[in-house]
Order: structure tokens, then C-alpha cells, then sequence
């Protein structure tokens, strides 16, 4: 069995990682708002900034509280996550596909969040830290609210609809004239 001592390092180890996520994010949002061809997900981004900078601050005071240094690790995995993002943002393209695009690498992002605030909160729980738990836990909440907000952009304002998928692969298929024989593998 781990020790309370144990637990509150992996405690302070999970914080140290999820400040420097958030504070990488802070850095990455702008850019990917700036990239962001349809409005609702410019938007999306920059109320997340917001809410980002929000973050930073519960983790000053969640710092404060256990009178740990949260600076001075570095979120391999965030910076990985950004990467990424920044693959899309330095593409030339524009419109549908970078959106989508941005969708997919903002998701990865949040998913992250809220596995690591989840687990922060956990340890929390079982350390009797009620108000850390409660700060970690409307993180936690608002990364799920951030992850949802994209899907609905995704679902309402890019994604075809099933139907016009149907529609359009209808059309596809009676354009083609020929068929594509594949020889029998030997």
C-alpha cells in the first residue's frame, strides 16, 4: 500500500505536469483562433483562452494551499499535443479540412486535460484535500464543457450530415462508369 507521503507527491508531480499544460495552451490558443476559419470555433478558442488563464490561476492557489512550487516542469505530453496543432497552423490551407483539423488536435488536447485533472482530483480526494479536489474537479468540468463545445461545432457547423454523406456518395458511385477489377491474389 502507498503512503499518504507517496500520494502527495504523485500529487504535486500531476500538478507540476497539468501547470505547465495549461500554461503551453495559453501560448498555443491564440494561434489556433487566429487560424480558424469559421467563427464559432475562432470564438471557441478564444473563450478558452479565457477559461485556460482561469485554470493557471486555480493552480496558483491550489500551489498556495499545499505550499508547493508548481513551476519548473516541462508537459512532454502537452508539448507533443501542440506539435501537432501546429502542423495544421503552419499549413497553407484554409476552411473546412483546418477546421476539422483544428477540431481534432483541440480534442486530443482536452482529452488530455481531463484524464490529468481527473487523476489530480482523485489524489486529492483520497489525500482529504477538499478544496483542491473541489478547484481540480471545476477544471475538470470545464475541459468536458470545452470538449463538447467542440464536438457541437464540429457536428453543426463543418461535419456533413449523414444524409448528405449518403447523398454524396449516391453521386459518386453513378458518376463512375467503370469498374475497377482486382485480380485474385496468388
Amino acid at each position: 500500500m502507498k503512503s499518504v507521503r507517496d500520494i502527495r507527491q504523485l500529487l504535486g508531480a500531476q500538478l507540476r505536469d497539468i501547470y505547465s499544460a495549461e500554461h503551453q495552451l495559453v501560448k498555443a490558443l491564440p494561434r489556433m483562433a487566429k487560424k480558424a476559419s469559421h467563427p464559432n470555433l475562432a470564438q471557441a478558442f478564444k473563450n478558452h483562452l479565457r477559461e485556460t488563464e482561469g485554470h493557471v490561476a486555480r493552480l496558483d492557489e491550489i500551489g498556495l494551499e499545499l505550499e508547493l512550487r508548481l513551476k519548473g516542469k516541462r508537459c512532454v505530453a502537452m508539448a507533443g499535443l501542440i506539435e501537432e496543432g501546429k502542423e495544421v497552423i503552419a499549413g497553407e490551407d484554409s476552411g473546412y479540412d483546418t477546421d476539422a483539423q483544428l477540431i481534432a488536435a483541440a480534442q486530443r488536447v482536452e482529452h488530455y486535460e481531463i484524464s490529468a485533472y481527473g487523476t489530480a482530483r482523485t489524489l486529492a480526494e483520497l489525500l482529504n484535500l477538499g478544496r483542491v479536489a473541489e478547484l481540480l474537479r471545476a477544471t475538470e468540468d470545464e475541459e468536458a464543457a470545452a470538449d463538447d463545445k467542440l464536438t457541437q461545432i464540429a457536428n453543426s457547423d463543418l461535419y456533413p450530415s449523414q444524409s448528405d454523406v449518403e447523398v454524396q456518395t449516391q453521386a459518386a458511385a453513378e458518376e463512375t462508369d467503370f469498374i475497377t477489377v482486382v485480380p485474385p491474389l496468388m
